[in-house]
């Protein structure tokens, strides 16, 4: 069953940032993970912003998606996060095809 990652953003521009892309989309495609949106502005329609961009990734499972957090290239990525972006970020099992 598919699962999703599912980030809600503000990026600081800046190296950190494309760093944090660079790696970040390597150590995704490696652990089967498919962008799905990147980093485009939400359209708020109910509730309160915190930040205004989404980034939504499919994995082939939520397990996968678990790998790919947890994996040492996503690590590396991490390390730049903090430099780059604030965000509230979620695993999320998907819904059986």
């Amino acid at each position: 069953m598919p699962a999703y990652m599912v980030a809600e953003v503000e990026f600081i521009p800046g190296p950190a940032l494309d760093r944090y892309r660079a790696l970040a989309g390597a150590a995704i495609a490696a652990h089967g993970g498919t962008f799905l949106v990147r980093g485009q502005e939400k359209a708020l329609t109910e509730g309160e912003h915190r930040f205004r961009r989404v980034i939504i990734v499919a994995f082939p499972s939520l397990d996968a998606a678990e790998r790919w957090y947890r994996s040492a290239e996503y690590a590396e990525a991490l390390r730049a996060s903090g430099e780059a972006m604030h965000r509230t970020l979620y695993l999320v099992d998907g819904v059986p095809p």
